[in-house]
């Protein structure tokens, strides 16, 4: 069990690092094919820091398919409805996008 504190960093810092930690990395024994066997626990994300004005301008879009359907949210909005599934996206997209992938944010446990 590792555990991280996010406490007082910026959102993509503490999400790089906690990306390379579930890649293994920090270990002596990497390779690019293991799973680590630790599970990494991120404490205190609800009280990591935004730099800048990236809380109002940073815009996260997702679209049904359908003409017209956009919808948009603000980093402060998702932020607000929940700041661990937004941190575990961050961390998913600095992954390796292969079959480890699920097997990695597996390891990936938040405490508020």
């Amino acid at each position: 069990m590792i555990k991280y504190n996010a406490e007082g960093k910026s959102m993509g810092r503490a999400a790089s690092d906690v990306a390379k930690i579930l890649m293994g990395k920090d270990k002596v024994d990497y390779a690019p094919n293991k799973v680590i066997e630790d599970t990494v626990i991120v404490e205190g994300i609800d009280k990591m820091v935004v730099t800048g004005r990236k809380l109002t301008q940073k815009k996260y879009y997702r679209h049904s398919g359908y003409i017209g359907n956009i919808k948009e949210k603000s980093l402060h909005e998702r932020k607000e409805e929940n700041v661990s599934l937004l941190f575990k996206e961050m961390v998913s997209g600095m992954l390796p996008a292969n079959k480890l992938l699920k097997k990695r944010l597996a390891k990936l446990k938040f405490k508020e």
